[in-house]
């Protein structure tokens, strides 16, 4: 069975777009495998960018708290706090 890498953070606004900036050390480079398409390396760390289409069905926005983790073989990101509906 392929180790799950699991990790909890804020989300970040950068040049207008939202991500998640994680340290490579810290378990970026176990998840960059599963998010190629939309992220990058950039220096120390993995720059995930989240779509707004993606915010928006999660319900999450600058300074939301997400967990990312690489269960099945794929990039899961969860809210841990989602914001309220309107």
């Amino acid at each position: 069975m392929d180790e799950v890498t699991s990790l909890t953070g804020p989300v970040e606004k950068v040049d207008g777009k939202l991500m998640l900036v994680i340290p490579l050390a810290a378990g970026g480079d176990q998840l960059y495998p599963f998010c190629r398409e939309i992220s990058q390396v950039d220096g120390e760390y993995l720059k995930i960018t989240i779509p707004d289409w993606l915010a928006g069905t999660l319900r999450i926005d600058e300074r939301s708290l997400v967990s990312v983790d690489n269960r099945n073989g794929k990039l899961n990101i969860t809210a841990v706090d989602p914001l309220p509906v309107h």
